[in-house]
C-alpha cells in the first residue's frame, strides 16, 4: 500500500542528506569514518581459537567429521600407504620422487606422452614389489598404532579445514563489513539544516505528493510543517539527517489523518445502551461499493454480536434491489425493500420501525449513487436523511480515484453535512493521496476501510496503523 508516498517521502530524506553532505565537505567539516552494523564482526575478529570456530552452527561435531571422511575418502589409501612407507624406512625417496614431480607439474603444465605413462606405470609397479617385500620383511605394525596415526591425521585434516573456513568466513565478513558499514560523514563542527537546504527538495515533495493525488491544501500543510521541524535542527553526523527527516514527515502526516470522531463501533454501543438502533446512511457516486460495503459491514457486526437490518432505497438503479438482497440472503440478514420506483425515504423509515420494533441494533441505508452535480437525486437524498434521521451519514468513495474521490467527498459534505467516510479499495492504492487528504479537507474521520473483495475484507480505520503503513 501507498507506495508512492514511500518513495517521495525516501527521495526526500536522500536528496537532503546528500545536499547538505556536500555543502560540509565545501566548508572542510567533514571526517569520514566507517561504522560496522553487526557486532558480531568484531567478536569473530576477537576470537584466537580457530579450533572453536564453526561457520555453520547447525552441523554437528560428527556431521563435520562425517563429511570431512567423505572428502578425504579418495586419498585414504593413499596416505594409509604412504604412513606405512616411512615407517619402514622406504617412504624417504618416494616423497623426493613425488615431490619432484608435483613441483615439476606446478612449474610448466606440459603433456606427458604415452611413452612416459607406461614408463612410469612399470616403475611403480617395480616399487610396490620392493615395497611388499620390504613389508614383509619388518615386524608388523601394531593395528591400534596405526589406528591411532589415522585418528592423528584425521584431526589434522579437521583442523586446516577449520582454519580454512575461518579464512574464507573472515574475508566475506570483511566484504560484508565494507557493504554493510553506514558511510558516515561525521561534522567536525555541528552544522544546523538551514532553509536554503531545504527550500529546493521540499518544493520537489510537494510537487511529488499532487502526482501522488494528495491535495493541494494537504501537500502544502505537509512541506510547511517538515520546514518548521527541520530548520534549524543542529546536527552532528549525516545519517541524522534522513532521522530527522522522517520524523519530521511522521509528525505532519499524524496531524493530518488523525481527525478526532467516534468510531461507528463506539456509537453503536452507545445508541444499544440507550435501547436504540443506530442507523447509518451510506451515500456516494455510482460504483464506489456502497452495496458492497453494506454486506462487509453486516458482516462485521453480526460477528461483534449486533443484528443488523439492511433498507434497499436504491429504488432508481434496475437491479439495485436484486443486488442488495443477495448480500442480505448470504448473510442472513433481513431486508426491508419495496417495489422499483417506489420512494425510497419510505423504505428507509419502513426499515428503522422495523429495527425498533425487533431490537435490532443497526440499520444501514442503501441509496441510489449520484454525481454530486445532478441536484435532483441531491434532493432526494435530503429527503432520505430528513425521514430516517439517521445517527451517520456516511460517505462511501473510491480510493484508487484519489483527488476526484476527495472532491466528491467534499460536495456530498457541502450538500447534506456528511459524518464520516468509508474508503473502499484501499488494499491496491498504490498512491495513497486520498486516504491522506479526505479526512482533513472535510474535516471528518475516516470509519474503515475497504481491504478485498470478501466479506472479512473490511478493516476500522486505526491512524496509528496507517501512520506505520505509510512509513514501513
Amino acid at each position: 500500500m501507498f507506495d508512492s508516498l514511500k518513495k517521495k517521502f525516501a527521495d526526500a530524506s536522500g536528496k537532503l542528506r546528500n545536499k547538505v553532505e556536500d555543502e560540509a565537505k565545501e566548508e572542510n567539516n567533514v571526517e569520514l569514518i566507517e561504522e560496522p552494523i553487526e557486532e558480531t564482526f568484531d567478536e569473530i575478529e576477537e576470537s584466537e581459537d580457530i579450533e572453536e570456530f564453526s561457520d555453520d552452527e547447525d552441523i554437528s561435531e560428527e556431521e563435520l567429521d562425517e563429511m570431512l571422511d567423505d572428502a578425504l575418502d579418495e586419498e585414504s589409501e593413499k596416505d594409509a600407504d604412504d604412513d606405512k612407507r616411512e615407517k619402514s624406512g622406504f617412504l624417504g625417496f618416494l616423497k623426493r620422487d613425488k615431490k619432484e614431480d608435483e613441483e615439476d607439474s606446478d612449474a610448466d603444465l606440459e603433456e606427458v606422452s604415452e611413452e612416459e605413462i607406461e614408463e612410469e606405470a612399470e616403475q611403480t609397479e617395480t616399487e610396490d614389489s620392493q615395497l611388499e617385500a620390504a613389508e614383509g620383511s619388518e615386524e608388523e605394525i601394531p593395528e591400534e598404532e596405526v589406528e591411532e596415526e589415522e585418528e592423528e591425521s584425521k584431526k589434522s585434516r579437521r583442523s586446516l579445514f577449520r582454519r580454512k573456513k575461518k579464512e574464507d568466513s573472515e574475508e566475506d565478513s570483511d566484504a560484508d563489513k565494507k557493504e554493510k558499514s553506514g558511510r558516515f560523514l561525521s561534522f567536525i563542527k555541528e552544522k544546523s539544516i538551514s532553509e536554503d537546504d531545504v527550500e529546493d527538495i521540499l518544493f520537489e515533495l510537494e510537487l511529488g505528493l499532487l502526482e501522488a493525488d494528495v491535495a493541494m491544501d494537504v501537500s502544502s500543510v505537509v512541506v510547511e510543517s517538515v520546514k518548521n521541524d527541520l530548520v534549524g535542527q543542529k546536527i552532528k553526523r549525516s545519517s541524522d539527517i534522513e532521522e530527522y527527516t522522517y520524523e519530521a514527515l511522521k509528525n505532519a502526516v499524524a496531524k493530518i489523518i488523525n481527525i478526532e470522531g467516534k468510531s461507528m463501533t463506539e456509537l453503536l454501543e452507545e445508541k444499544v445502551a440507550q435501547g436504540e438502533p443506530l442507523v447509518v446512511m451510506l451515500v456516494g457516486i455510482n460504483g464506489t461499493g456502497k452495496t458492497t460495503t453494506i454486506g462487509k459491514l453486516s458482516n462485521y457486526y453480526i460477528k461483534k454480536g449486533y443484528t443488523p437490518v439492511i433498507a434497499a432505497s436504491d429504488t432508481f438503479r434496475a437491479g439495485a434491489i436484486e443486488q442488495v438482497q443477495y448480500h442480505a440472503d448470504n448473510l442472513g440478514v433481513k431486508l426491508i425493500k419495496h417495489e422499483k420506483g417506489s420512494d425510497p425515504a419510505a423504505v428507509a423509515f419502513d426499515a428503522v420501525q422495523h429495527a425498533r420494533a425487533k431490537g435490532k441494533e443497526l440499520v444501514l441505508i442503501d441509496t441510489a449513487g449520484r454525481m454530486q452535480t445532478n441536484t435532483n437525486l441531491m434532493d432526494e437524498m435530503k429527503k432520505i436523511r430528513r425521514v430516517s434521521k439517521p445517527d451517520l451519514v456516511v460517505f462511501v468513495g473510491d480510493a484508487l480515484t484519489g483527488n476526484d474521490a476527495t472532491e466528491q467527498a467534499r460536495k456530498f459534505n457541502e450538500a447534506i453535512d456528511i459524518d464520516g467516510v468509508i474508503l473502499t479499495k484501499a488494499d491496491a492504492d498504490s498512491k495513497g493521496g486520498a486516504a491522506l487528504s479526505i479526512g482533513y479537507i472535510i474535516k471528518k474521520p475516516i470509519l474503515f476501510l475497504g481491504m478485498g473483495q470478501s466479506y472479512d475484507d473490511i478493516k476500522e480505520y486505526d491512524a496509528d496503523w496507517m501512520l506505520e503503513q505509510i512509513f514501513s
